[in-house]
């Protein structure tokens, strides 16, 4: 009996003793590669190593003493691997007291303590964490763009992500974007890649609130998961349902041990007021420290002085609106005019190896990259105007395209470079229902709705350029997505259920 004449179904073992297993074991194993490769599967894994060559000669070569807010980070993974909690010892007449901590979000130096409770907590092991993040979220970036993009823009933008330089640096630094853009983007591409509703529930809700207790600010994708349904209202609203219950049921531990042992409930970190409050001090846009004389002199909790920045940053909101406004361009152009932070925090570990030459030279490879990114991903809004189907789709998608190549071109040659411009529209032009706009897709708009947000914290809070790391993997997705032609009538996705 031949097994070509089998079912799919029927397994090697089912077969009569004059069967050949192993002629349909070889030729499932065949099936399985066969769907591996329609997949990309292979691409993926070997971007995977390319992006795992540079990262780990710069972990191994540039890796320091953690330096800035990757002190902390380190500080209290350390603590964590040791059993004590999210915590510093402070002496109280003359005693060794443990004090909690939730100023700083947890979820970074939890995830690094769980790898020091394994390896240790050497300087280079939290490096090689960072190594692992950042080959996995260039796994990752390549597998959502294969979800709306063709196979070779998905490539394309997993290849922009593996040489990314700044996301290279960063795998020297102890600092928490990589891994929370992995979690992040790692939500979005369970929304489409999952085909078991129950499980894609689970997995997005789950990991929303585990990328949260890294950035509160991923709640976000809360808000922008509407742009990805498809369904009737009610069903659509049922599935946000879930995943809003299960993100915060995941932060909800956190939440209580904060109420337990802090001085007061903090959802999950007493951060939040102080960046209003030093959004509303600011004169630069970027972070300045507080002092007691701005307005809170007589705090001692973590909890209680957040809740008082809080109300210094709305009172000087509400004095001064207008001039709090005006501060938003300097905010955002602090957020992506430039990215020079890895290079900066490399310089503050070790100066010896950063004299100023190659300092410089460091941050202008990063900002030309990040530069470039921005202006591909700004033509992400616009199709090709060549083949339009008709005369208005013609004139608006050639239009808008030379408004975009004279204001990028601006951004490169004016002495400011404001490329939060384009930044700060690129989400409003995707919304315009313009003739000849590229055709939209769910995970396009899920990207874009990301950005927004990002765009707009920065712009109620303060800018720093290590903020936009985090959604330089959108920007490499968006950038792959540049001058798509114009759109055709497309078969229903599969992944939008």
């Amino acid at each position: 009996m031949s097994t070509d004449s089998l079912s799919p179904e029927v397994r090697p073992t089912d077969l009569p003793s004059g069967g050949e297993p192993s002629s349909n074991f070889l030729t499932r194993i065949s099936d399985r590669l066969d769907r591996l490769r329609d997949n990309d599967w292979t691409f993926t894994f070997a971007l995977a190593l390319v992006a795992l060559l540079p990262r780990l000669f710069v972990a191994v070569a540039a890796s320091r003493e953690p330096v800035w807010d990757a002190h902390y980070y380190h500080f209290g993974a350390v603590r964590i691997a040791e059993g004590l909690g999210y915590s510093e010892d402070v002496r109280i007449l003359g005693k060794l007291v443990s004090k909690p901590w939730c100023h700083y979000p947890v979820g970074y130096s939890a995830a690094l303590g769980l790898v020091y409770a394994v390896f240790g907590s050497g300087l280079l092991v939290g490096p090689l964490f960072g190594v692992f993040v950042g080959v996995l979220l260039v796994g990752v970036v390549h597998r959502l763009g294969r979800i709306f993009l063709s196979e070779n823009r998905a490539r394309f933008a997993g290849t922009l992500a593996a040489l990314h330089p700044g996301l290279i640096a960063y795998a020297a630094l102890l600092m928490s974007e990589p891994f929370g853009a992995l979690l992040l983007l790692s939500a979005v591409l369970a929304r489409f890649a999952i085909k078991n509703q129950k499980l894609e529930l689970s997995v997005v809700g789950v990991v929303t609130g585990l990328s949260a207790l890294v950035r509160p600010l991923s709640l976000g994708l809360l808000l922008v998961l509407p742009f990805a349904e498809t369904r009737p209202l009610k069903r659509a609203a049922a599935r946000l349902a879930v995943v809003f219950a299960l993100a915060f049921a995941t932060i909800l531990p956190w939440t209580i041990r904060n109420c337990t042992v802090m001085d007061g409930c903090a959802l999950i970190s007493t951060n939040g007021g102080w960046n209003l409050a030093i959004g509303a001090i600011t004169k630069t846009g970027r972070f300045d420290a507080l002092k007691a004389s701005d307005g809170c002199p007589n705090v001692t909790g973590q909890v209680q002085q957040d809740r008082c920045w809080a109300e210094v940053g709305v009172k000087k909101i509400l004095a001064a609106p207008g001039a709090w406004l005006e501060l938003a361009p300097k905010k955002l152009s602090q957020t992506y005019d430039h990215e020079s932070f890895p290079i900066e925090y490399l310089h503050e570990a070790t100066p010896e190896l950063w004299p100023e030459g190659r300092r410089a030279r460091g941050r202008d490879l990063l900002t030309y990259y990040h530069w470039l990114l921005i202006a591909l991903a700004s033509l992400s809004v616009v199709s090709l105007p060549i083949g339009a189907r008709s005369r208005a789709a013609l004139i608006v998608q050639g239009s808008l395209l030379g408004g975009l190549v004279l204001l990028l071109t601006y951004c490169f040659k004016s002495v400011e470079h404001p490329f939060y411009v384009p930044v700060a529209i690129l989400p409003l032009l995707a919304l315009l229902p313009l003739p000849g706009r590229p055709a939209p897709r769910p995970a396009y708009a899920v990207l874009m709705g990301l950005l927004f947000l990002t765009s707009l914290s920065h712009a109620v809070f303060f800018g720093e350029d290590r903020y936009h790391m985090v959604v330089a993997p959108v920007l490499c997705l968006l950038a792959a997505s540049a001058l798509r032609g114009p759109p055709r009538p497309l078969a229903p996705l599969s992944v939008a259920r």
